[in-house]
């Protein structure tokens, strides 16, 4: 008989969390710390959404998230996680730049660029200075007419240069274009200055392994492959979540799945507002990308003058459609040396990321669409060849991943790697004014991009549950939810 994954679970919670991305791990484990009765349900058999990893023959250990966050990620994880887990994060020194307009490594901290503006590019040090300035006040109220590229016109017209400088590994991060609003970029691009890049040591294996522990001492409960399939809803008020074709009650709902799938499809239209519906409709899927895994043989090494992070471009200039191009013109290396993962076996691995469009993938036929894993898969290793000689003879294991990969191991809608755009950031946050005690916590809008932003958010919603069920106890009828099992 297949396995009954949810065997023993309770006919009520107080919290149901759906998804267990970054956001979805810190919820429960803020809640369950705060001493609340929370299930988490994962619909995936690992727990981590895009912060997670696969394994290899060979001893190879991916991590299949991004490779870098800002220093905010240690206050964050020693407040609302651990100090091991806090304590795990290092820095990472040596980020490149090689295109054709400048070749160079920076800390990637306000004092180095602030050298680099200065001295390499020529610009007057009151200039710097002031747009620093303005990138570290931005906030999420500010303006949101103002644009990126409107932003680096005031500081550095006519200055390509420096816009690529700026840009390219803020696209990265978090999937910003100069058309989106300034503060979506000016507020990523002060995080990472403040100290520079960062990552765990240990690989995203350790750190999930981390998070585990402590959400059970905590007395989460877990459930791995579980997808939910409906969110209950009666009288304006979340009752709990169908999964497995079994009712589960719960006070509160959090849910840690796409933004616009969360409100579509496991709540569905009649239970919101036409206004709500609306705005939910214009909200943007942020692009997904494409990944190849490449591992160097056991015995091979990688000089660490390679760098860490390695922003590659063939293009003349930066522009944003290019970033998106199946004819691929720009590409991040992320290098991981056996400090990566001190307590694995010693090994190289290399992982290139690049920005893509769903569409350019969902409609091949199967044999298009494997010629053109092929395809990025050479053109990749083409591209390493100038940083890593003889790559092709020094490689042990190569697969690529697309949009098409993400959206089915994490089934966010288009495989988005960061979500939705800024919009959906005042969505998400309007959702429990159309059901009480339903939240969404995730990738959406200005501060939930990456690592650090997903953590933020789980907490900040946290803390509008815990809100919510205090008021509860204490006997408010309007914050009255349903405890029983058969909502």
């Amino acid at each position: 008989m297949p396995k009954d994954f949810l065997k023993d679970v309770q006919p009520s919670y107080d919290v149901i969390v759906i998804g267990s991305g970054l956001a979805g791990l810190t919820a429960a484990n803020v809640l369950g710390r705060a001493g609340y009765r929370v299930l988490l349900l994962e619909q995936h058999y690992k727990l981590g959404g895009m912060a997670t990893w696969f394994k290899r023959p060979g001893g190879h250990i991916f991590d299949v998230s991004l490779h870098g966050f800002p220093y905010g990620m240690v206050k964050s994880c020693r407040r609302y996680w651990t100090a091991e887990i806090a304590d795990s994060i290092v820095q990472l020194r040596n980020i490149r730049f090689d295109n054709p307009m400048f070749s160079l490594t920076t800390s990637y901290n306000r004092d180095d660029f602030s050298r680099l503006l200065t001295g390499r590019f020529g610009l007057a040090e009151a200039t710097v200075r002031e747009f620093f300035d303005t990138a570290r006040g931005m906030n999420f109220y500010d303006d949101q007419q103002v644009t990126t590229r409107q932003l680096f016109d005031r500081f550095f017209p006519g200055r390509e240069d420096v816009v690529r400088l700026l840009m390219e590994p803020i696209t990265y991060a978090n999937g910003s274009t100069l058309e989106d609003p300034a503060i979506t970029y000016g507020i990523v691009f002060s995080n990472f200055m403040s100290r520079g890049v960062f990552t765990f040591e240990g690989g995203t294996d350790g750190l999930v392994a981390l998070m585990r522990q402590e959400l059970l001492r905590n007395g989460v409960e877990i459930r791995i492959r579980c997808p939910v399939e409906r969110i209950l809803v009666r009288g304006g008020r979340v009752r709990g979540v169908v999964v497995g074709g079994r009712e589960i009650g719960a006070r509160a709902v959090v849910s840690n799945a796409n933004l616009v799938s969360t409100i579509l499809r496991l709540v569905g239209p009649e239970a919101l507002s036409a206004d709500y519906l609306e705005e939910v409709r214009g909200v943007r899927l942020n692009n997904s990308s494409t990944q190849v895994y490449m591992a160097l043989k056991p015995d091979e090494r990688l000089d660490e003058s390679t760098g860490d992070l390695l922003f590659s471009s063939t293009a003349p200039r930066f522009q944003t459609d290019l970033l998106l191009s199946r004819d691929i013109t720009s590409r991040t290396f992320s290098f991981y040396y056996p400090r990566t993962r001190p307590a694995g076996r010693p090994r190289c691995l290399i992982v290139s990321s690049t920005n893509a469009r769903y569409e350019d993938w969902a409609g091949l036929s199967r044999e298009e669409y494997e010629a053109s894993k092929r395809d990025l898969i050479e053109t990749t290793l083409d591209s390493l060849e100038k940083y890593v000689p003889e790559c092709r003879r020094r490689m042990d294991h190569v697969e690529a991943s697309t949009p098409l990969t993400f959206q089915h191991y994490t089934q966010h809608v288009a495989g988005a790697s960061f979500g939705t755009k800024f919009e959906g950031l005042a969505v998400s946050r309007k959702l429990p004014e159309q059901i009480s005690g339903l939240y969404h916590s995730g990738s959406v809008g200005i501060i939930m991009s990456g690592w650090l932003g997903a953590i933020n958010y789980g907490v900040i919603v946290a803390n509008d549950v815990d809100a919510l069920l205090t008021r509860a106890t204490a006997g408010d009828p309007s914050a009255s939810l349903a405890t029983t099992g058969n909502p």
